[in-house]
């Protein structure tokens, strides 16, 4: 199995845009990149803005070569409407349920986001709770999990384990640092060697977030004593905060995206006022 991050928040842009490819198949999840379109009142910088166009290329050129694209739910950092729909031309397009378990907000953009790349793909498949097998290549998808904490506003969405049957992955998409019981659930069920867990938003502070980070680390404890993983990604929501060894340093030897490509992490919307010259 060989896995590559194109585009991450540890590599300048949101996203968790990632390809899996095994003896078998070649698998692109959530190929979209997006900015935070405000952060401490400044709009992107000019590196933010080469880091996206740069992260779409890496999109589009390896979606050439995949077979299987796979979206675990509609936010703009996630999939796209608008640009590189080439995507998704001739692939089995595995998508969230885009009608249940879906807020008002991910109901409309899925809607808007399946009329814009009508006939593109060459199949259409809901695949919440599911299992599917190319070859010797197994994908599980989860039921349906929050959007972060229980009850959230923000909707759900799936997680996705791959195996090859010599080594596997969990994509756990935007759990935000898993903070509901059914999202470490699905984790400790299939037993990944390798996780890529998005983590906690720690950098929109103390009433949003910072007040789950024990709840965070207990979760996360609980998969790794029960799963005993090779290795451990952590990134998108918590990589938008230059503390996030601080806050989760106690995990131990966990990685970013960008480490795992061998890069060091380049955070740039954290580094947004950095940046502009305002600090």
């Amino acid at each position: 199995m060989k896995i590559k991050f194109l585009a991450a928040d540890s590599l300048g842009v949101r996203s968790m845009a990632t390809l899996v490819e095994t003896p078998d198949t070649s698998i692109l999840i959530d190929p979209a990149a997006a900015l935070g379109p405000r952060r401490y009142g400044l709009p992107p910088h000019k590196l933010e803005l080469e880091a996206l166009e740069s992260a779409w290329q890496e999109i589009s050129e390896f979606s050439e070569d995949a077979e299987i694209v796979i979206v675990t739910h509609y936010h703009y950092d996630h999939h796209s409407r608008k640009r590189n729909l080439e995507i998704y031309k001739d692939k089995i397009l595995m998508i969230k349920d885009p009608n249940s378990f879906i807020n008002d907000s991910q109901r409309w953009r899925a809607k808007a986001f399946l009329k814009k790349i009508e006939g593109l793909p060459k199949q259409i498949i809901v695949v919440d709770s599911k299992e599917f097998f190319v070859g010797d290549t197994q994908i599980v998808f989860s039921k349906p999990v929050p959007h972060g904490e229980p009850n959230t506003k923000l909707g759900y969405v799936l997680e996705v384990y791959i195996s090859d049957g010599d080594d596997s992955f969990l994509f756990s998409s935007d759990v935000e640092g898993l903070l509901d019981g059914s999202q470490a659930e699905f984790i400790i069920e299939m037993k990944p060697s390798i996780i890529y867990l998005d983590g906690l938003p720690t950098y929109l502070g103390e009433k949003k977030a910072l007040k789950f980070i024990d709840l965070s680390l207990q979760n996360i404890d609980k998969v790794i004593r029960a799963v005993k993983p090779r290795i451990l990604i952590i990134d998108h929501h918590l990589l938008r905060d230059l503390r996030y060894r601080e806050y989760f340093g106690s995990l131990g030897n966990f990685m970013t995206a960008a480490e795992f490509m061998g890069r060091p992490p380049n955070l740039l919307e954290a580094r947004r006022k950095e940046l502009w010259g305002k600090e």
